[in-house]
């Protein structure tokens, strides 16, 4: 059992478990990771993020 709490994908259903309770489904952690100052990944996110907006027609 996690200590975390979980939130289902499928059904929104909040839970301690790895898989829901009510669907099956698997969940995840509902928040964001920890920030890094030192995120390695930190130029390909805001690539992502641009492209994104572009496509919507925001950027």
């Amino acid at each position: 059992m996690s200590e975390h709490i979980h939130k289902c994908i499928s059904c929104e259903t909040y839970t301690l478990e790895e898989t829901c309770p009510k669907c099956g489904a698997k969940t995840v952690l509902p928040r964001p990771p920890k920030f890094s100052p030192e995120d390695k990944y930190a130029q390909m996110k805001r690539e992502l993020k641009k492209e994104e907006l572009a496509e919507k027609g925001q950027y």
